[in-house]
């Protein structure tokens, strides 16, 4: 039969091609495993995609002193906020996966933001390579001294009473723990009044002033408060009490099944060679093992993380599922 070859029995220029095909292919290969192992041979840029001074940065900056002395190589942060966190992720999302572009990924960026402005321009999940995370911190509720509610669950109550009435502040419309308040109101089918603020701090000044009741803040924000005694603490929303405050109880201890933690993480562009994310991924646990590192952890609250790679990746995805309903039931959008 013409033109029909067994296996074995190609014809020897074809078999000359298939030859050399392959010793391409075993080169590059060769070739990229090679550039995974001399990696890093020049400065790698983290992208921070909120302004200096936050939470993100503050972790940011702590986390890459570490990973620059243990990579030998700067660790330049860059911050590139707007529109949610998405301005720099979108960015990073857009790189070059050769391990020199990484973003500090967040709850906003990832898990909120998307589902909150209608023009992101990524996929959360599957255009990164998510390596690492790096802190959690939960939430946590406090009202003003005077307030009558001692709890969470006395503030559901006061607002099962009185419908609609109640207030509670946060940094902002969309925000985190904007969302939680959501969340709040729908697990303990309670109607209560967002009061959006401009930041924390503004929020928290008029909480301690007595012009709103009750504010949903970070943890790591509002401790200072908190030990100060000028507002109490009524609730915090990990999965278990926070070490910084152990006599805080949680959330689900009172009666309502909510977790909510702001989380901070590493990640590149999608297509990082797994070498690196590897590399990366153990070069963080390192890092966040060091005492120092959690002793700057332990004082605002934060739990440093121990997920691989893939355990990162299915988190985020998650937390991306978990939020999109909440967004939608908050009724917030931005263009």
């Amino acid at each position: 039969m013409h033109g029909v070859h067994r296996l074995g029995q190609q014809p020897l220029a074809r078999r000359a091609v298939l030859a050399g095909a392959a010793g391409l292919l075993a080169a590059s290969q060769a070739g990229a495993g090679a550039g995974a192992e001399a990696w890093p041979q020049q400065p790698v840029r983290l992208v921070v995609p909120f302004a200096p001074g936050g939470t993100t940065d503050l972790v940011a900056r702590l986390v890459a002193q570490g990973l620059q002395d243990r990579l030998g190589q700067p660790l330049i942060v860059e911050n590139k906020p707007g529109a949610g966190a998405t301005v720099g992720s979108a960015a990073v999302a857009a790189a070059l996966p050769d391990g020199y572009t990484l973003v500090m990924s967040n709850i906003a960026s990832h898990a909120i933001s998307p589902h909150l402005y209608r023009n992101v321009r990524y996929d959360p999940v599957s255009d990164f390579t998510h390596i690492a995370l790096i802190t959690t911190n939960p939430s946590v509720m406090v009202a003003n001294p005077q307030f009558a509610a001692r709890s969470v669950a006395d503030y559901v109550a006061m607002a099962r009473a009185n419908p609609g009435k109640l207030d509670f502040a946060t940094s902002g419309a969309g925000s985190s723990n904007h969302l939680l308040g959501v969340r709040l109101a729908m697990t303990a089918g309670i109607e209560i009044n967002h009061i959006p603020y401009r930041g924390a701090g503004p929020a928290m000044t008029d909480v301690i002033a007595g012009v709103v009741p009750v504010m949903f803040d970070s943890l790591p924000s509002a401790s200072a408060h908190i030990r100060a005694g000028s507002v109490r603490a009524l609730g915090v929303s990990g999965a278990e009490r926070s070490p910084a405050f152990p006599a805080v109880p949680t959330f689900r201890e009172q009666g309502f099944d909510i977790v909510s933690l702001s989380w901070f993480g590493l990640s590149g562009p999608r297509g990082v060679a797994p070498a690196i994310a590897q590399r990366l991924n153990a070069e963080v646990r390192a890092v966040l093992a060091r005492g120092d590192v959690k002793a700057r952890f332990d004082e605002f609250g934060g739990t440093p993380g121990a997920m691989d790679a893939a355990e990162f990746t299915a988190f985020v995805e998650a937390e991306y599922k978990v939020w999109g309903p909440v967004v939608a039931a908050s009724g917030a959008s931005v263009g």
